[in-house]
């Protein structure tokens, strides 16, 4: 299967995604990003025993050591950061090193902004590892940690050198965590592509059972969406929000749980019920429509969408109002008018709201 290429068009900033099979083991394919400065690879304790050593070959002479950081998403914090700023900081790293991102979103997200403030800005490279990560957040340049207070609330806009994309990796990913990445997968085609969101329900058996091709157009669909998005909106003044359809109510649910109990594709699933639910109740979305969501999202990729018994309306308020879309204090939802079609609003009822937040197993229509 040949490999996929796909520009982010961000002018001087601009940076290839390259997706396939066996992209690990290729070793040219990463030598014209290396520059002449050393690399580091950024990792964590689960995926270093699966990857390590073919990161390792893939940067050759390039290659100055790792940093292998505890799994989990409760670790993306500042504490971590400073600990990879220690580890660059002994080592007498320079302006000339690169940090290579190998792992999820939270080694992503972690070792981005950690390039982007250490010695205020060195060149990093992103390795995603899981579906999620490969799909969403290794593109599109947000970089940040996580707050007691809120999720991604301390960060940086700041572009890779590149994304590569090894479609086999997929091969060793937990069900589980397919299945959180598939949740923002189906996003893309819930916000502007309703052909991909049919083709996704159409496909989930030959998807879930990680058929190598269907992986693969899985991926190039959402990477291709994303440039798009990015190059029009880098910073998230514009479009670019309407990629966190779910996110308003899934990082509340995220936050109040610790970032411990759900993974963060799962909190986006029930997060996209949600907001179907609240669409229809403010006379956008139809029944049918808002109930197919739940449907695919439950049935056909046996995602969870019922939201925590022990979250309140109240928790739910002072999280989502603490959320970076919030402006001046009110909430804005990403919500649709109809499949393939969103929008962001700040104009709710709160008694349809609260009614949404309570409706607990009953969301969309039940």
């Amino acid at each position: 299967m040949s490999v996929k290429h796909i520009n982010v068009d961000l002018g001087e900033r601009s940076y290839p995604i390259f997706i396939g099979p066996g992209l690990l083991r290729d070793e040219q394919v990463l030598q014209p990003y290396l520059g002449k400065g050393r690399a580091v690879i950024v990792t964590n304790d689960v995926v270093a025993p699966l990857y390590l050593e073919s990161a390792k070959q893939l940067l050759g002479k390039h290659y100055a050591g790792e940093i292998i950081l505890s799994d989990g998403e409760e670790h993306k914090t500042l504490a971590t950061v400073a600990s990879i700023y220690d580890w660059l900081l002994a080592a007498k790293a320079d302006r000339q090193t690169t940090l290579v991102a190998l792992g999820g979103g939270v080694v992503g997200d972690i070792t981005g902004f950690a390039a982007a403030t250490y010695q205020r800005g060195i060149n990093f490279i992103q390795i995603p590892t899981t579906l999620l990560a490969q799909v969403d957040s290794s593109v599109g340049g947000k970089t940040g940690v996580n707050h007691p207070q809120g999720k991604n609330m301390i960060g940086a806009f700041y572009q890779p050198l590149c994304v590569l994309v090894d479609t086999e990796v997929l091969q060793t990913l937990p069900k589980r965590e397919v299945k959180a990445g598939l949740a923002e997968v189906i996003k893309y085609g819930l916000i502007n592509k309703p052909e991909f969101f049919d083709w996704l329900a159409e496909q989930a058996k030959g998807i879930l059972a990680l058929q190598d091709d269907l992986l693969t157009e899985v991926i190039r669909v959402c990477c291709e969406s994303k440039a798009a998005i990015v190059a029009k909106d880098e910073r998230e003044s514009g479009v670019r929000a309407l990629l966190n359809l779910g996110h308003t109510f899934g990082h509340a649910i995220e936050t109040a749980s610790g970032y411990s109990k759900l993974l963060h594709g799962e909190t986006v699933a029930i997060g996209m019920v949600m907001a179907a639910d609240l669409s229809h109740r403010i006379g956008w979305l139809n029944a049918s429509a808002a109930g197919r969501i739940r449907d695919v999202l439950e049935t056909d990729y046996g995602m969870p969408v019922i939201p925590p018994a022990d979250m309140t309306v109240s928790d739910y308020m002072q999280l989502m109002a603490a959320d970076k879309k919030a402006e001046q204090g009110r909430i804005r939802f990403v919500l649709l008018r109809a499949l393939g079609e969103a929008e962001v609003t700040g104009e709710v009822d709160q008694s349809l709201l609260q009614a949404t937040l309570e409706a607990g197993e009953n969301l969309c229509c039940r």
